[in-house]
């Protein structure tokens, strides 16, 4: 896709939803990728048509090209194009922690491409600041180890038997990647994650938010929380919520108990059933 190899999984038939996972590249924290989503790939992709994306860098998707392609703007313009290469023309557009704030962008700056947007347990796609360093706090030998990646999905969970051994296995392998740790260095060693990805990511979600305020989101909205996300706090999201409602009627607000930053993986039947009704409207 634009020369940017990418894999993707497609599952089930039926009206085409995308799914967009979580963190970014060269995170030294978990190697976030298609394998979040678990059994919500399959429980989704019953009843539609399930294309789930590893976004710029990530999984095992491509780096970007260059360094100055190491910002939250050429992960946005990857997934559009990444759509558009699929040949979906209107789909439903769900994004996790950082990928909710892609699914946001996607459906504010082509809004032509997206039916609605569902907004999952996203830090990122909130006012504030962030609250991640609660999380990996004490982590600092070996991050990406196999002990570390599972203490860290831990901590981001209500419930830890949601980590599972598969889950983890396949994050290590992920991580492993010659690819992936040039990421980390770049990132790191570099300073692009100081430098290009964090004060790009800050005007970005300016801009977001002064087009959601002035403008609005063009397309039904759907805000998904896990009630004991250590990452997004009620009152983030309410005002996440506050922000999307006042323009756009049809916006919605969930809140699942017992769950954490990964809520589908916690709670995966209801999960699966607030989707399926709202994107059964539209």
């Amino acid at each position: 896709m634009d020369g940017v190899r990418t894999r993707y999984v497609e599952r089930g038939s039926g009206d085409p939803i995308v799914l967009l996972h979580g963190g970014n590249f060269g995170a030294s924290s978990s190697a976030d990728a298609i394998e979040d989503w678990g059994r919500s790939i399959d429980d989704l992709a019953n009843w539609c048509h399930v294309f789930a994306i590893d976004k710029l860098g990530q999984g095992y998707t491509d780096n970007p090209k260059t360094d100055d392609h190491y910002t939250m703007q050429a992960v946005v313009d990857h997934a559009y194009k990444a759509i558009k290469t699929l040949g979906l023309e209107a789909t439903h557009i769900m994004g996790h922690s950082r990928g909710g704030y892609v699914a946001c962008r996607l459906t504010v700056d082509y809004p032509e491409i997206s039916k609605s947007c569902i907004i999952v347990d996203s830090n990122t796609c909130a006012p504030g600041t962030s609250l991640n360093e609660n999380v990996f706090a004490d982590i600092t030998q070996d991050p990406l180890s196999k002990s570390n990646q599972r203490l860290i999905l831990e901590r981001y969970s209500y419930n830890p038997s949601c980590v599972t051994k598969e889950w983890i296995d396949a994050l290590v392998n992920i991580a492993k990647q010659k690819k992936y740790i040039e990421s980390v260095k770049k990132m790191t060693d570099s300073g692009l994650l100081w430098t290009k990805f964090l004060p790009g990511l800050q005007t970005d979600k300016e801009d977001l938010f002064q087009s959601l305020k002035s403008d609005g989101i063009k397309r039904p909205v759907m805000q998904i929380l896990g009630f004991n996300d250590p990452t997004v706090t009620r009152h983030m999201a309410f005002e996440l919520y506050q922000i999307l409602a006042q323009k756009q009627h049809r916006a919605r607000w969930h809140i699942l108990n017992e769950a954490g930053h990964f809520s589908f993986r916690e709670q995966p039947d209801q999960f699966n059933n607030i989707v399926r009704s709202f994107v059964s409207e539209y």
